[in-house]
């Protein structure tokens, strides 16, 4: 069917700008409902207060950061690669990607912390009602975040020349956009790591102090770290992942579009611009799939109505695929089965996070029951459960990947002049899309958690009856779970996407000599080494992550400690404690140690590429280093999400009757283990997904500084 360029962008304009109402619509009705007690306000407010200010400091220090990285692109390209209009090109397009990345961040956590407070207001009435609160609130952040970068890519693909009559214009646009892909992975690596950073010092320094030494319950307004605990929420788990997110989308949307300039002599402009048509498609699955969550009756698991929503939107987004398979891949069923392999696979990394980190299932149990003789056996039983979660979703991952290649191999079979490898590549291509196709209603599930939590904690802050908070600890226990659920699905997509990330890179280098660059030889001993140095880059970063929670978690304890010994009023209830001195502290703590592990993630590629350049090897000992580290990535963010969840709901297990309750030593220990689990969880494990499309991201931009 002959549909025009200039038609397809229009629909992928239109539908993401229909989608920014549709979040305006939801913004709307969740600010339209009521905000609580005085005291419950007066919470709200710390808590508002507290995560602007901290954004406000951060993204200060990333600005600075972007200006300095694109004036180095810009001499990159300008001076060596001698080519001055795609010295401007690119530098212009980082700074818009960084620019939107900041933007998408910013988003999740103004909605989320307006949400959390009508959350809390709406539970004392109604779980229902407080539920369809608190996904509407995520759900805006959700559309807004993937409608913005389909908005990002498909101005940029007019402004570069995806009007041009040209056919060699149009297939260079993908390539000139690249820059949009890093300047969203860049901001991104630093708001994931500063917000993790911050979240986690709070979250440990809380309960450290708070429940294992004062004997205080969780969110206890006696406790100094609280309202930096729950800033951190909002910093983390909204600001953070929205900006994680954002880049996802944006990269592999960019990396497919090169992907299908090798099928430019088949399907035209068509195969470049089926990765926005299919994820414009996905929004609007996404947003039917959100306006239908609600509960049947009170007494409904909450996570039921979620999954609800979430099989209604896996189905109509594979109708839209289908829909655009037919109108811009001549209804080629191969690569329509690719898009659905796709989605199937997210669906599996729904049911295997579900598995490992939700109370109701054996790992979680199993450390619960472990946690009864002591912390130690807490942490031995949680670390086999982060290693055996391992397993189930890399044979998911290698199913996805060998049938979707072999659809694209199938499905491109006709067409002599592509190579098995490139039809093949484009399969997975397509199934990353395909996976990518929920984005918006799991990023609204992800949002959704860090609003029950603050939820959570202004209820217990504001001294609301019993049966009030039991409703919250159930909304809690949920949104550990979809916070969960996003970390599995965000490196489930990362991990299709290496390939896709990977071979467009490829395609750069053979774009750039002229010479066919399709192989990676780990039998020769520089690349072989490169590929090490990958791999030991995301430990080294996991260490350098931790270490740097482990730093800001001492300043939080040793406040939180002064603040008692100061005030012995404090625990007696009957003195407020300085919680903006502990927030402050925090802030300062988490923007100075977010610097060493973002730079060696931006460092250590360049690095490594200048120096095996010298060895006439620098594109393909490049090449290694990511394969490699992505693969590294892969498995360690599984298991540090994964177990870090596991850690968590055991605790949640426990509070909510088990093995003795809130304040039993069986209690305690699940308090270490979740302690422990934080940084792995919410720090480390997250900031892995960035890194691996971030090493993706600045190979293909700096392609030329390695040639």
């Amino acid at each position: 069917m002959e549909i025009s360029s200039h038609t397809l962008i229009v629909v992928v304009l239109i539908i993401s700008v229909i989608s920014l109402a549709f979040a305006g619509y939801l913004a709307k009705y969740v600010l339209g409902t009521d905000t609580g007690t005085a005291a419950m306000r007066e919470i709200s407010d710390a808590i508002k207060e507290g995560a602007e200010a901290f954004l406000k400091r951060q993204y200060s220090t990333i600005i600075m950061l972007s200006l300095a990285l694109a004036v180095l692109m810009y001499v990159v390209y300008r001076f060596l690669a001698g080519n001055p209009t795609l010295a401007w090109q690119t530098t212009v397009a980082f700074l818009f990607g960084a620019g939107c990345s900041a933007l998408a961040g910013y988003i999740g956590m103004w909605i989320s912390i307006r949400t959390n407070i009508r959350t809390a207001s709406a539970v004392r009435s109604s779980l229902d009602k407080a539920l369809r609160i608190s996904f509407r609130g995520g759900a805006v952040s959700g559309i807004t975040i993937v409608a913005m970068s389909l908005l990002g890519v498909g101005i940029l693909f007019v402004l570069y020349g995806g009007y041009s009559e040209n056919e060699e214009v149009l297939k260079r646009v993908p390539f000139l956009i690249v820059g949009y892909g890093f300047g969203a992975s860049f901001v991104a690596l630093f708001a994931q790591l500063g917000g993790g950073i911050y979240t986690k010092a709070a979250d440990v320094g809380a309960d450290l102090v708070g429940k294992v030494e004062a004997g205080i319950p969780e969110d206890d307004p006696r406790n100094p770290a609280v309202i930096a605990d729950l800033v951190g929420d909002n910093v983390g788990d909204c600001a953070g992942r929205g900006a994680d997110l954002f880049e996802s989308t944006a990269a592999e949307n960019i990396g497919a579009m090169i992907l299908g300039v090798a099928l430019f002599p088949h399907f035209g402009i068509k195969g470049i611009l089926f990765p926005l048509v299919a994820r414009a498609f996905g929004l609007i699955a996404s947003m039917v799939g959100i306006a239908m969550v609600k509960l049947n009756n009170e007494n409904e698991d909450p996570m039921s109505a979620l999954n609800r929503g979430y099989y209604v939107t896996s189905f109509l987004a594979a109708v839209g695929f289908y829909i655009a398979t037919y109108l811009l891949l001549d209804n080629n069923l191969w690569l329509f089965a690719a898009g659905v392999i796709g989605i199937a696979t997210s669906i599996a990394f729904v049911f295997i996070t579900q598995y490992y980190t939700e109370y109701k299932y054996r790992p979680v149990k199993f450390i619960a029951e472990a946690s009864q003789t002591g912390p130690a056996t807490n942490i031995i039983s949680g670390l086999a459960i982060g290693l055996e979660c391992t397993a189930l979703p890399v044979l998911a991952i290698s199913a996805a990947l060998i049938s979707s290649y072999y659809c694209g191999i199938y499905g491109l079979a006709e067409f002599a002049d592509i190579s098995t490898n490139s039809a093949g590549l484009y399969g997975t291509a397509i199934a990353t899309m395909g996976m990518l196709g929920t984005a918006a209603y799991i990023l609204a599930m992800d949002t959704f958690g860090p609003i029950t939590d603050n939820a959570g904690g202004i209820v217990e802050m504001s001294k609301q009856p019993e049966e009030i908070r039991h409703k919250t600890d159930q909304l809690d226990a949920v949104g550990n779970t979809t916070k969960a659920l996003t970390k599995g699905y965000a490196i489930g997509s990362a991990a299709l996407a290496a390939f896709l990330l990977f071979s467009a890179y490829m395609d750069e280098v053979t774009h750039i000599t002229g010479k066919l660059f399709s192989t990676v030889d780990l039998a020769k001993v520089p690349v072989f080494v490169a590929g090490l140095l990958g791999a030991m880059l995301i430990f080294l970063f996991s260490a350098l992550a931790i270490r740097a929670v482990a730093r800001a978690a001492y300043y939080v304890i040793s406040d939180v400690r002064a603040q008692f010994k100061e005030n012995p009023g404090i625990l007696q209830g009957t003195s407020k404690p300085d919680y903006a001195r502990c927030v402050d502290i925090v802030t300062k703590g988490a923007l100075k140690e977010m610097i060493p592990p973002g730079l060696l993630a931006i460092g250590m590629p360049i690095a490594v590429g200048l120096i095996f350049k010298q060895f006439g090897l620098g594109a393909e000992t490049i090449a290694a280093f990511l394969m490699v580290g992505t693969i590294g990535g892969i498995l360690l963010a599984t298991f540090m999400n994964n177990g870090g969840g596991a850690w968590d709901n055991a605790k949640k297990f426990v509070e909510l009757g088990s093995y003795g309750g809130k304040g039993s030593e069986t209690h305690k220990a699940t308090v270490v283990g979740d302690t422990v689990g934080d940084p792995f969880k919410d720090t480390a494990g997250p900031s892995i997904h960035v890194l691996i499309k971030l090493l993706a991201t600045i190979t293909l931009v700096l392609a030329p500084l390695f040639i």
